[in-house]
């Protein structure tokens, strides 16, 4: 706790005596019955502790004492911030019948810069530079985030404070920086240009395209048209709150007619109306999967549904009009109110049956689900994939040649981070053919400032243009392998074919196809598995009656003895190292990783298909990944045909092909 938090706290966190006499800003953050959280900063919806703003401010004030220190502040310019941040945030505290007083008087609590104003002028009957302070608290920062104009400034140049900039400088610091992390580093400078410019006067309002990329910084390109409609229909019009934090999970696309269906119910009820506050949204659009902040991304795939056809009867646009300001959300039939809270406890509770049926669910509604796409243990499967392929991916790396370098199934990213690493002067395309891949990669590209590109496509269906150096196939051709639908549907080796046929056209003379993938066992012989838990058994039925690969071996060869008393199962080599292979990631990863092949072609078989191809093997080799059987060790163990420890068979495989 800070130093401003225990002069009104004792060390149990209780008032002290007799602080609200003369602090009745302190009394409305106090005595309140109103949790008004901004979900943003939260690491996780679960920490919510209901004082979130009570902080902030304590922390603003704190941070205020350090300013004063450090840039030698007089006395009134402290004064002045100190009072501005103490009554900031007053809207959003008070108990309810204060709460109602302050509705029925028109103030908009939501707008709380505005409302705390109204509400600090009734307690202390003054209308000037604070209140001037706190009716435009926050705006600069907002500002900076294209959120809001820059004329939302003006009266601030009422002002004739001789130390204006001192005092917008140190007020700023305190608001963003109190928000926590790096804020106010990154944003300082952006701060101080516009301060210079209101204490000046000039109020000119950045450009559209200026304020588009601050709204959307996730999005790689902002086209004319985006520019012209936030132009001509947003920016002239509305103020924007929550903006980013509620919409930045959905593309330029879905931003638009998200924002359009609202204009329109706003023009139908025929009333004035200066913000769109995406608060409810926002509010209603995350949630906590074990125990970090995530999008639901269930109510997210059914809100795009309602984008691409707004007929739809499962969802339809929540739009509430309330002192000047549309509150926008979605509300949902009740049937997929019941969908989504299932498959929110079907992913909590990671059994098998309930993860196979959230994809049962989604295909019977229509909702969108990409072929490749884990939901919300994405990021969960990633890091265990990560973590355990790391070595062979770093190997593979070595093999990269010419002046660009294609990644084919980026997933997490963690490829092309290591290729601009190590390639900082060759061009890095990432591609996928899920866009909820392309739109993470997207966030985490803009995030941490990487030069990779990334792109959807799919070689199965076409070659890439330009020709490039290389490209890497790094543990992707079994699911293509496994997704692609053909005449004779799933698990067709003309699928991988056809993808390396593709991918060998768009090769420059001299380029290399680098592949890291499961490799398929040559020949047939048996191999028993022993559990250490009745579960590991169970899991092996489930798998049993679920994997539809391997359409090569009979039926009756795949498995040819159960054994439930001593916790065995005995069966041909290939249809045990892919358990294995599956068994590896978990239940979480289940109802997907059961629907692949991961070994399809022998090392034999992918250096005879290169050589028709007419393609130079530069290197081939089979190995096993130690993290499989180190991971595996804790669940089960691995018997030959004399009922000894068998060794594993190699699960991966490096194919070097050069055009």
């Amino acid at each position: 706790m800070g130093t401003n938090f225990d002069k009104y706290f004792d060390k149990d966190g209780n008032l002290r005596e007799g602080v609200l006499e003369g602090n009745k800003w302190l009394y409305y953050l106090t005595q309140t019955d109103n949790v008004y959280v901004n979900a943003e900063r939260l690491e996780s919806m679960g920490s919510l502790s209901g004082k979130e703003t009570l902080m902030y401010v304590m922390n603003s004030l704190d941070i205020l004492d350090e300013i004063a220190k450090r840039d030698d502040l007089n006395s009134r310019v402290t004064e002045l911030v100190s009072t501005t941040l103490k009554w900031s945030e007053v809207a959003k505290g008070g108990l309810s019948k204060e709460r109602a007083k302050w509705t029925q008087k028109g103030y908009p609590l939501d707008i709380h810069n505005i409302a705390s104003a109204e509400i600090y002028k009734d307690a202390t009957g003054d209308d000037g530079e604070i209140y001037t302070l706190i009716k435009t608290h926050g705006i600069i920062g907002q500002c900076i985030r294209g959120e809001i104009s820059v004329s939302a400034n003006a009266p601030l140049l009422e002002m004739q404070e001789e130390e204006k900039k001192a005092l917008l400088m140190a007020l700023n610091e305190c608001i963003i920086g109190a928000v926590g992390g790096n804020i106010w580093e990154n944003t300082k400078k952006s701060a101080e240009s516009l301060i210079d410019r209101i204490v000046a006067g000039d109020l000119t309002e950045f450009s559209s395209q200026y304020r588009l990329q601050r709204l959307c910084p996730r999005e790689i390109e902002l086209f004319e048209n985006d520019v012209k409609f936030f132009e001509e229909k947003i920016f002239p019009r509305f103020e924007l709150w929550y903006f980013e934090f509620a919409l930045s999970d959905f593309n330029m696309g879905q931003i638009r007619t998200i924002l359009q269906n609202t204009i329109t119910f706003i023009d139908k009820s025929g009333k004035e109306v200066s913000h769109l506050n995406f608060k409810p949204l926002s509010d209603s659009l995350y949630y906590d999967y074990e125990g970090k902040k995530h999008v639901n991304i269930y109510k997210k795939r059914i809100i795009e549904k309602y984008i691409l056809d707004a007929s739809v009867q499962n969802v339809d646009l929540d739009v509430t009009i309330e002192n000047g300001s549309a509150y926008v959300n979605f509300k949902f039939s009740p049937v997929c109110d019941k969908l989504i809270d299932f498959c929110v406890e079907a992913e909590r509770s990671g059994l098998l049956t309930f993860e196979k049926s959230i994809i049962v669910l989604y295909d019977m509604f229509g909702f969108r689900r990409d072929a490749f796409d884990r939901l919300n243990n994405e990021d969960k499967y990633l890091k265990t994939m990560n973590d355990v392929t790391s070595s062979t991916k770093d190997s593979i790396i070595d093999y990269v040649v010419g002046d660009s370098v294609v990644d084919v199934g980026s997933g997490g990213g963690i490829l092309l981070d290591k290729l601009e690493k190590s390639y900082p002067d060759k061009e890095v395309i990432g591609t996928d053919i899920s866009v909820n891949v392309i739109e993470t990669l997207d966030q985490k590209k803009n995030r941490d400032g990487h030069k990779w590109k990334v792109k959807v496509h799919n070689f199965v269906d076409d070659t890439m243009d330009p020709k490039v150096g290389s490209i890497i196939f790094s543990s992707i051709l079994h699911e293509i392998y496994s997704y692609t639908e053909t005449e004779n549907g799933r698990f067709e080796i003309d699928s991988v074919k056809k993808a390396l046929r593709n991918a060998f056209d768009s090769l420059k003379k001299g380029g290399r196809i680098i592949i890291r993938d499961g490799v398929k066992t040559r020949g047939s012989y048996p191999l028993t598995i022993r559990f250490k838990t009745a579960g590991g058994l169970d899991f092996f039925k489930n798998y049993l009656e679920d994997f539809k690969g391997l359409k090569d071996i009979p039926e009756e060869q795949k498995v040819t003895s159960i054994d439930e008393e001593n916790l065995t199962v005995t069966g041909d080599v290939n249809f045990i190292r892919e358990f294995l292979f599956t068994y590896t990631w978990g239940s979480e990863s289940y109802a997907h990783e059961v629907q692949e092949q991961f070994g399809y072609f022998t090392l034999e078989e992918y250096k005879e298909f290169f050589t028709e191809l007419g393609a130079k093997i530069i290197f081939a080799e089979e190995l096993l990944e130690p993290g499989y059987p180190d991971n595996l060790g804790k669940y089960l163990e691995l018997l030959d045909e004399k009922g000894e420890i068998a060794t594993y068979p190699d699960s991966n495989c490096i194919i070097i092909a050069e055009k």
